[in-house]
């Protein structure tokens, strides 16, 4: 599974994260504001219940007495990964904000979902800006324990509520004509990625393996751009989660710009990330899930957006390897 980085375009494939989907109301309408964390695009408030109603909402008594109060919880995502999450209209859509939906009705709290870079994401958290990350972002040890590429500790880390099981795919332009069908087949040529995520990690991980016949690895702030570079040949390939770059090979282009080539490889998990010092919204969080996944709705949102195959038993923390 894969990590994303803070994403925030419109009309995205992948990063272009490809977008069109009815908007979603997580307790009421979804409204544009500022984009948090160094860029400049949408985030979408999804509107709320009243007082009372978010007290006898299920598992409210399981929040923070500070979430309770504001009844809000501020979440993290970039915005352009159709179709995890993506903006459409100017509001948040996707995978994500429709399970924020279904998770703030079993906490009596809205879920207000702002965009900003994929690699700011984890920063918000250690400030405080936000206070849960959903962005198809991959749980792994390095997140976990707050390090870096090279094991360096840079922080201390979050908590991941893992919900979404995935493997990575490499996308190629469409009639694929470097004739791309693995990793290995990319040694000696260049494939463009989206900065800070495990696919960046994956393509330095392969640069390695090519040894002298050199793999060259052009990171881009979002992967719409990357996408934009693969379609105008200046890259071979980008790699994306198999439902993202499914669902981009689909749409880019009415399905002619993209297409999905070779084996899903890395399956692993995605997790809501949570900050460490807050082991009581995390484990709130997971009571919801479970709720969720026990009542239907969860696996109502993952068929809505034809990822059935991702779903996950039951809820986990900090699971991913």
């Amino acid at each position: 599974m894969t990590a994303r980085s803070t994403r925030c375009t419109t009309a995205k494939t992948r990063t272009s994260r490809l977008a069109a989907v009815a908007a979603i109301a997580v307790a009421g309408s979804m409204l544009l504001t500022a984009c948090g964390d160094q860029t400049e695009s949408g985030s979408t408030k999804e509107g709320g219940s009243s007082s009372a109603a978010a007290s006898n909402a299920p598992l409210f008594s399981k929040l923070p007495a500070d979430i309770q109060k504001s009844g809000v919880i501020k979440v993290g995502t970039d915005a352009s990964y159709a179709p995890m999450e993506f903006t459409d209209g100017g509001k948040i859509v996707g995978v994500d904000p429709d399970l924020g939906q279904a998770l703030s009705k079993q906490l009596g709290v809205k879920f207000e979902f702002v965009s900003g870079t994929f690699d700011g994401l984890i920063t918000s958290i250690y400030t405080g800006r936000q206070q849960l990350i959903m962005s198809s972002m991959t749980d792994n040890k390095k997140r976990q324990e707050g390090l870096d590429d090279n094991g360096k500790k840079i922080g201390k880390g979050i908590d991941f509520v893992d919900y979404f099981s995935s493997g990575v795919s490499l996308l190629v332009k469409k009639g694929n004509p470097q004739g791309v069908n693995s990793l290995d087949d990319l040694c000696g040529k260049t494939v463009a990625v989206q900065r800070g995520t495990i696919y960046e990690d994956t393509f330095k991980a392969q640069a390695t393996k090519c040894g002298d016949k050199k793999l060259t690895i052009q990171a881009f702030d979002t992967d719409a751009e990357a996408q934009t570079r693969v379609k105008a040949g200046g890259a071979v390939a980008d790699l994306n989660d198999y439902p993202v770059a499914s669902y981009i090979a689909k749409t880019s282009g009415g399905g002619k710009d993209f297409e999905v080539v070779g084996n899903q490889s890395d399956v692993g998990l995605f997790g809501i990330g949570v900050s460490k010092d807050n082991t009581q919204l995390r484990d709130a969080v997971k009571e919801a899930l479970d709720a969720i996944i026990k009542d239907g709705s969860y696996a109502e949102v993952l068929k809505k957006w034809d990822v059935e195959g991702s779903a996950v038993k039951s809820a986990t923390i900090n699971a991913g390897k």
